[in-house]
C-alpha cells in the first residue's frame, strides 16, 4: 500500500490475515517520517498526516494486540539519538501524550479518568500546547546543570551549551523558594511566529531550504553543533512541569506552576484550573480562534490531572500517561487550483514564485496566493499551471502548497520558468551556484526601493532620525525619492510639503540627514544592503580598506583573502560594485558629500568636546540623541551608553532616567540641552 492508501485506512475493517503486513507497512512509513522529523529536521508530510499513520496504527494494533512489537513505534516516545552529541539519560522517562482529534476523544478521556478513580469529583489543568520542542533542564543546588533533548524518552542529546544561549532559561534558579539538591525542569523551546518569519526570510536570501514550520525550526536551531549559530535564532521556553528528589512539599500540578514561576522559570500564563467535560470543552472551544493571537504557535492544549496522588494512582502507560490528554486543534487544510504562477521581488532583489490560487478559506482567512519559496521548490512538488493542490497556513501564518493531487491532471497543465530579467527593472536576473534563489541585484529596482531606503536610513546604518517606513512612502509616492542617494537632496520645500511635516519636524529631518553624511564607512557599507554584508562584515571590510574607492576598486581575490570574509561575501561584493545601477548611486553619494572614508571626517575640533566622554539621558528638544552624538563625535567626543567614574559630561534632557542618579553619585559634571548647543555652537 502507498501513503495515500495508509492514510485513507480504515484499522476497523482490517481482516486478520491482512492485518500484520498493513501494520509492518504502517511501522515502516512511520519510522521513516520519525527519520526525516527528528533527525533530518526536514518533515515531507503535514502534522494532520503524520497523527492519521499513528492513529491507524494504534487502532490496529488494538484490535490485534498480538501485533504490538517492542520497536513498534506507538511503543516509542521520540525517536533514536543520532550523531554530533553525547547522550544523557533523563531522571524519569519524558513520555509523550496521548492525542485527542475531536471533543469525544476529550470526553472518552474524562470518562476513563472517573473509572479509574472511582469518582468524577475531579479537578483538570488545562495549559496550551506548545509547538516547540521538548526539553529537560537538570539543576543541582539551584544551578543549571546540563540539559537534553527528548530523544527516546529514556535518553536524550546533550545540547546544553546551546539551551544556555537561550536568555529565558535561568542559569541559577531564585533563591525566593527552597530548591532540591536536583530538579529535572520540563520545557518546549519555540520560535515565536515574527522570528520564525525573519529566520526563513534569511534562509530564502541565502539560498538554503526554509523550515516547514516553527517547530521544525526550533528543533534544528537546538541541535546546531556550533552554539553560536542557535544563539542567532531568538529561542525561547515555556516551563511546563518538573521532576525532583522528593524534597518539595507539592501536592498538584497548579502547585508545581507557581513554585516553578516563583523560582524564576518562564511559565505560560494561560493556564486554568477546570472541573467537567462542558467547562473544558468550552475553554477549548474558546482557544481556537483566540490561539492566532498569540506570539507564538500551539496546535492545541493540554489537559492533566491536577492531584499528584491521582496522577500516580492513574499511573501510565510505555509511551503516555493516563492522567494527561493532548487535544489538538482541527488541522486545516484546503484543496483549491493554481490559476497561475507569478513572481515578486523582495528587499534583496530575492524572486520569489507565488500561486494564485482560486481563493478558499483556510484557518479563517481567504487564501488567493501561496508562496512557492524558489524553483528548486517547484520542481521538488512538481507543481504546475493549472494543477489542483492542498494548501495549509505554514504554522498557522504563511499559506503554503503542501502537494499536488496528480490524480487530478488532464494534461492541460503547464510548467513554469523562472525569468532570466528581472520583471520590474529589467536588469539580469543572478542565481549564485549552489544557491537556490535567483535575484536582482540593482539597487535603482523600483521592487527594491522601499525596502532599500528605509534600510539605508535605518538605526543600525546611516541613522536618519526621522526618516521610517512612513515617511520613506510618502516621498517615493512623491516622485521625490528613488533610491538611497536622493535623501541627500531633499530640500525644506520638498519635506514640507508632506502632511506629515510641519516646520520644526522638517528642520529636524533636514537636520538628521546632513548629521548622516559624516557617518563612517562601515555604516555606509551596511546601509547599501550588499548581500551577506552584515554590521560586522562591514566593519571588517571598513578596517581594512579604509576608503569605499578602495574597496570598489579591490579585486575578488582581494577581499576573499580578507578575515572572516571569504568567497561568498567577495563574490557578492564585487557583483554589487560591478552594477552601473549601483555605481550610478555610489556617485550621487560622492555629490551629496557622504564620508567614503573609514574614519569620521572632524571638520574642526572643539576643545569643549576633544578627548572627552559624554553620556546622554532624557529626551533633547532641538534634536534627537542620534544627532546630538553624530555632533558631538564630530568635534571629537567618545559618546557612550551608561555613566562610569570615566564619564566627563553627562547631558541632561527632559525626564532624565537613572543616568543622572549615577552622574551625581559619581560627582559628574551636568549641563542641560541649552549649555550643549552653545558649546557646540
Amino acid at each position: 500500500m502507498d501513503l495515500e492508501a495508509l492514510l485513507k485506512l480504515n484499522p476497523e475493517k482490517i481482516d486478520a490475515q491482512k492485518a500484520e503486513p498493513i501494520a509492518d507497512q504502517l511501522k515502516k512509513e512511520i519510522n521513516k517520517h520519525n527519520h526525516y522529523y527528528y533527525i533530518k529536521d526536514n518533515p515531507v508530510i503535514s502534522d494532520a498526516d503524520y497523527d492519521r499513520l499513528m492513529h491507524n496504527l494504534e487502532k490496529l494494533e488494538k484490535r490485534f494486540p498480538e501485533l504490538v512489537t517492542e520497536d513498534s513505534p506507538t511503543q516509542r516516545v521520540g525517536a533514536p539519538v543520532e550523531g554530533g552529541f553525547p547522550t544523557i539519560e533523563h531522571g524519569e522517562k519524558m513520555l509523550s501524550l496521548q492525542d485527542a482529534f475531536d471533543y469525544d476523544g476529550l470526553k472518552d478521556f474524562l470518562d476513563r479518568v472517573y473509572k479509574d478513580l472511582g469518582h468524577d469529583d475531579v479537578e483538570f489543568v488545562v495549559e496550551l500546547k506548545i509547538d516547540g520542542s521538548a526539553v529537560s533542564l537538570v539543576y543541582e543546588q539551584g544551578r543549571f546543570a546540563r540539559g537534553a533533548t527528548r530523544g527516546d524518552g529514556i535518553t536524550g542529546e546533550d545540547i546544553t551549551s546551546n539551551l544556555k544561549t537561550i536568555q529565558s532559561i535561568p542559569l541559577r534558579m531564585l533563591e525566593e523558594v527552597p530548591f532540591p539538591s536536583r530538579l529535572e525542569v520540563r520545557g518546549e523551546v519555540y520560535l515565536g511566529k515574527e522570528e520564525f518569519a525573519r529566520i526563513n526570510e534569511r534562509r530564502q536570501e541565502e539560498g538554503l531550504a526554509v523550515f516547514a514550520n516553527p517547530r521544525n525550526a526550533a528543533a534544528g536551531s537546538l541541535r546546531q553543533i556550533d552554539p553560536s549559530k542557535t544563539a542567532k535564532r531568538k529561542l525561547n521556553i515555556f516551563i511546563y512541569g518538573a521532576v525532583g528528589d522528593g524534597a518539595l512539599d507539592i501536592g498538584a500540578h497548579d502547585q508545581m506552576l507557581d513554585y516553578l514561576r516563583k523560582a524564576g522559570f518562564r511559565v505560560n500564563p494561560h493556564v486554568e484550573k477546570l472541573k467537567g467535560f462542558s467547562q473544558i470543552k468550552q475553554y477549548c472551544q474558546s482557544w481556537e480562534e483566540k490561539r492566532k493571537d498569540l506570539a507564538y504557535e500551539t496546535d492545541g492544549l493540554v489537559i492533566k490531572v491536577n492531584d499528584f496522588s491521582y496522577q500516580r494512582k492513574l499511573g501510565q502507560t510505555s509511551r503516555n500517561p493516563r492522567w494527561a490528554l493532548a487535544y489538538k486543534f482541527p488541522p486545516e487544510e484546503e484543496v483549491t487550483r493554481v490559476l497561475d504562477i507569478k513572481v515578486r521581488v523582495g528587499r534583496t532583489g530575492a524572486i520569489t514564485p507565488v500561486a494564485k490560487l482560486e481563493p478558499v478559506t483556510v484557518a479563517g482567512s481567504t487564501i488567493a496566493n501561496a508562496t512557492l519559496h524558489n524553483e528548486d521548490e517547484i520542481k521538488r512538488k512538481e507543481v504546475m499551471i493549472g494543477d489542483w493542490v492542498v494548501i495549509h497556513k505554514a504554522g498557522d501564518v504563511i499559506p503554503e502548497i503542501v502537494k499536488v493531487i496528480k490524480e487530478r491532471r488532464k494534461g492541460e497543465e503547464k510548467p513554469f520558468k523562472m525569468p532570466q530579467k528581472c520583471p520590474v527593472c529589467g536588469s539580469e536576473v543572478i542565481r549564485p551556484q549552489g544557491e537556490a534563489v535567483r535575484r536582482c541585484v540593482s539597487l535603482a529596482c523600483p521592487a527594491i526601493q522601499f525596502e532599500a531606503i528605509v534600510h539605508f536610513a535605518s538605526r543600525g546604518a546611516m541613522d536618519i532620525e526621522g526618516m521610517g517606513p512612513k515617511v520613506v512612502r510618502k516621498l517615493i509616492d512623491r516622485g521625490l525619492i528613488g533610491d538611497p542617494a536622493d535623501i541627500y537632496f531633499l530640500d525644506y520645500d520638498a519635506v514640507i510639503s508632506l502632511d506629515l511635516f510641519k516646520e520644526k519636524s522638517t528642520n529636524n529631518l533636514l537636520a538628521a540627514i546632513r548629521a548622516s553624511k559624516n557617518q563612517p564607512l562601515s555604516r555606509l557599507l551596511f546601509g547599501l544592503g550588499i548581500r551577506f554584508v552584515g554590521q560586522h562584515v562591514a566593519e571588517v571590510l571598513a578596517e581594512e580598506f579604509e576608503h569605499l574607492d578602495q574597496l570598489m576598486d579591490a579585486q575578488y581575490a582581494q577581499i576573499e583573502a580578507v578575515r572572516e570574509v571569504g568567497p561568498r561575501i567577495a563574490k557578492s561584493v564585487v557583483d554589487f560594485f560591478s552594477q552601473k545601477q549601483n555605481q550610478k548611486v555610489i556617485e550621487k553619494l560622492r555629490k551629496a558629500g557622504v564620508n567614503f572614508s573609514a574614519r569620521v571626517q572632524k571638520k574642526q575640533s572643539k576643545p569643549a568636546f576633544e578627548k572627552k566622554t559624554f553620556v546622554i539621558t532624557g529626551k533633547l528638544d532641538s534634536f534627537s540623541r542620534s544627532q546630538a552624538k553624530a555632533l558631538m563625535e564630530k568635534y571629537g567626543a567618545r559618546v557612550t551608553s551608561s555613566v562610569s567614574k570615566s564619564t566627563d559630561v553627562v547631558v541632561v534632557g527632559k525626564d532624565p532616567g537613572s543616568k543622572l542618579d549615577d552622574a551625581k553619585k559619581y560627582n559628574i559634571k551636568t549641563i542641560d540641552e541649552q549649555q550643549l548647543k552653545k558649546m557646540l555652537g
